[in-house]
């Protein structure tokens, strides 16, 4: 095993061997589904923690991992699941009880739970680095030549903790992230000819990004509205606008410097608290991109996610139909599975481009494509396709399908994007990280648990439809749940989530009722 002391190109080296013993041992996409395997997840959203501060119980966004849980299905696999505080024994026995065929207490002793009981602004990864008895606890309750680690996206810190447990780490390395960034996912799609708005290099202060607006606005005169990316950003919190319309009567490019120097005060963040003195500061550290925003009367926002083996061989999984909000509608909020037929396969084609040069890169597990796709009148009402970017990690679709899949034991057919259950029923879900509202404030997951088994709620797994919750740790303190209500059609889905959402309301309003000073009003909702 490799020491702290030895150099960066020794550590890639290393890193590299290990994760060559996932090609060793690699059997399908469905991650040793079979076998007798130890994996280690590590739920850690190693990005930009000021970025992820301005969401509502981002800590939460730890459980999002959990159903990995429902990996325990198979009676061999032994599972380490690790977060920054201890989750409530309610949420655990929920994942476990959606287990078919498995005794719970089975389960149970196959799962070890640890918690850095940190609740402190900084990645789960180096909060774990941090104790090095924690590390020696997750060591030796590990099989090495059975085990392999999972995590939400993979930096230097999730390297340095698979370096230092000598296991190996399925995601890709960290010396590709930069194909994961504004910058590079751009590099890649004019790599792989796919359509993608105007936009600039990488700017890394505020005189560059000014500089760089500028010459996009020459070289698209008619430009109403752009918008200035930080490199890297989490659910579209480090997206900014930049209205162009009220500075139309500047026609000189020195007048054009100094008018958009000028607005960057008034940009369009997402973030109620942001200001752009914050925004820049990050410029230096991430960079940041500029990049023509997309008109369009009819717009919405598609999504394709694939899977790099460690063979190279890439895999569609499902495409979806993201719901955005934030006051520009660049914030998401949840999904629709699968993507609207009229361009699921173009999805699909696009999607395989990406991820073969990507897995010509090195890249490995998953990775998402995120589109803005516009109906054109004048071209037979047909779409028009943009790639935005590139995610090299789990995302916010990744929790919901493979909570799906797993379920159902389903399969999907490249044919249509469908996927279907082992009964041959194409299935179809309503996602969202962001049912939030005040009343919700004080619910215990207990509470929902009780909620949930009164009125029938929850995933039935005879009939493979039904609500399965996540983000219960955020719903105490900001009022905020996940869900991914599962339907025989989309229509299903959407009136079994929008029955979840009337029972949580009739239960907390009649609580609300008894005691006035709880506030009522919404908070937000994912359309």
């Amino acid at each position: 095993m490799v020491t702290s002391n030895n150099s960066n190109t020794e550590k890639s080296a290393y890193f590299e061997q290990l994760q060559n013993k996932l090609r060793d041992r690699w059997q399908s996409i469905d991650l040793f589904e079979q076998d007798d395997r130890d994996i280690l997840v590590i739920p850690s959203l190693s990005l930009d923690q000021r970025q992820l501060k301005k969401i509502d119980g981002y800590l939460h966004y730890e459980e999002r991992l959990l159903f990995s849980l429902i990996r325990l299905r198979n009676p061999y696999t032994r599972l380490i699941y690790v977060t920054s505080q201890p989750l409530a024994p309610a949420i655990i026995d929920y994942y476990l009880q959606l287990l078919p065929g498995i005794p719970f207490s089975h389960a149970r002793d196959r799962l070890l739970l640890f918690a850095a009981h940190d609740a402190s602004l900084k990645p789960l990864s180096q909060k774990i680095l941090e104790r090095p008895r924690l590390i020696e606890r997750i060591r030796k309750a590990m099989r090495p030549q059975k085990s392999y680690m999972v995590c939400f996206n993979s930096t230097e810190l999730e390297q340095e903790l698979s370096l230092q447990l000598n296991i190996p780490l399925l995601a890709c390395s960290p010396d590709l992230l930069y194909w994961g960034s504004k910058s590079g996912s751009r590099d890649i799609f004019a790599e792989a000819q796919i359509p993608h708005p105007d936009g600039t290099k990488s700017a890394w202060d505020e005189q560059e990004v000014v500089e760089a607006a500028v010459d996009l606005w020459e070289r698209n005169p008619n430009l109403q509205r752009m918008v200035i990316k930080l490199n890297e950003g989490f659910s579209g919190e480090g997206n900014a606008l930049l209205d162009l319309r009220p500075l139309q009567d500047q026609h000189t490019r020195q007048g054009r410097l100094q008018a958009i120097r000028d607005r960057l005060p008034h940009l369009g963040f997402q973030s109620e608290s942001e200001t752009w003195e914050a925004f820049s500061s990050r410029i230096p550290d991430l960079g940041a991109i500029v990049e023509v925003f997309i008109e369009g009367e009819e717009k919405r926002s598609p999504s394709v996610q694939g899977y790099l083996t460690p063979d190279g061989e890439v895999h569609i999984l499902s495409t979806h139909d993201q719901i955005l909000g934030g006051p520009n509608g660049q914030i998401y909020l949840g999904c629709r599975f699968p993507a609207d037929a009229a361009y699921r396969l173009r999805l699909q084609e696009m999607g395989i481009k990406v991820g073969q040069i990507l897995a010509s890169k090195g890249a490995l597990e998953r990775y998402g494509v995120d589109f803005i796709a516009v109906r054109r009148p004048e071209k037979q009402n047909q779409w028009d396709i943009q790639a935005i970017e590139i995610n090299l990690r789990k995302g916010g679709t990744t929790h919901p399908f493979m909570a799906l899949k797993l379920l159902t034991n389903g399969q999907s057919d490249p044919s249509t994007g469908l996927l279907y259950s082992q009964q041959g029923k194409p299935k179809y879900y309503i996602a969202s990280d962001n049912l939030q509202k005040p009343q919700y404030q004080g619910l215990l997951p207990s509470d929902l648990m009780e909620i949930i088994t009164c009125h029938r709620l929850h995933f039935d797994s005879s009939t493979m439809t039904g609500t399965v919750f996540h983000l219960m740790g955020a719903l105490s303190e900001f009022g905020k749940l996940g869900l991914t209500s599962v339907g025989n059609s989309l229509s299903e889905a959407e009136e079994i989530r929008d029955r979840v959402e009337a029972v949580l309301d009739r239960e907390t309003d009649a609580i609300a009722s008894t005691n006035p000073s709880l506030p009522i009003t919404w908070l937000g909702h994912d359309g």
